[in-house]
């Protein structure tokens, strides 16, 4: 039974990721694609911002199939961490809740990828 609920959440996070890295990538479930994602990373001041939205679209899908699977556990949580660190410093920082704008969603993510990247399957 401790595995199911180790798995679910797990299961579930890494789908999440796979949306929103196919929303920057391909424009997939009501996201932008590269080119939506590049304009919203240039308006941050991202530079250089297209590779950067390519870089991050990649890690969210490919984090989220291995957190998924289960598979390459830790790469794959380092993946969505990283992505989720430069998030919360580069677009959310210093608001707190999401409802604000804040880094409230993203800290959630931080927390759930880096407890299963160093004790999760």
């Amino acid at each position: 039974m401790l595995d199911l609920a180790i798995a679910i959440p797990r299961v579930i996070v890494g789908l999440l990721f796979i949306g929103h890295g196919t929303q920057k990538l391909f424009g997939w479930f009501g996201g932008h694609g590269v080119a939506g994602t590049t304009g919203y990373f240039s308006s941050l001041g991202v530079r250089p911002a297209k590779l950067t939205a390519v870089l991050v679209g990649l890690a969210e899908t490919f984090g989220g199939i291995g957190l998924t699977l289960g598979l390459v556990t830790p790469i794959a949580a380092a993946l969505i961490s990283v992505v989720m660190l430069g998030a919360i410093a580069l677009a959310h920082w210093p608001r707190f809740w999401v409802s604000d704008g804040g880094l409230e969603y993203p800290l959630v993510n931080l927390t759930v990828a880096a407890m299963y990247g160093l004790f999760g399957p």
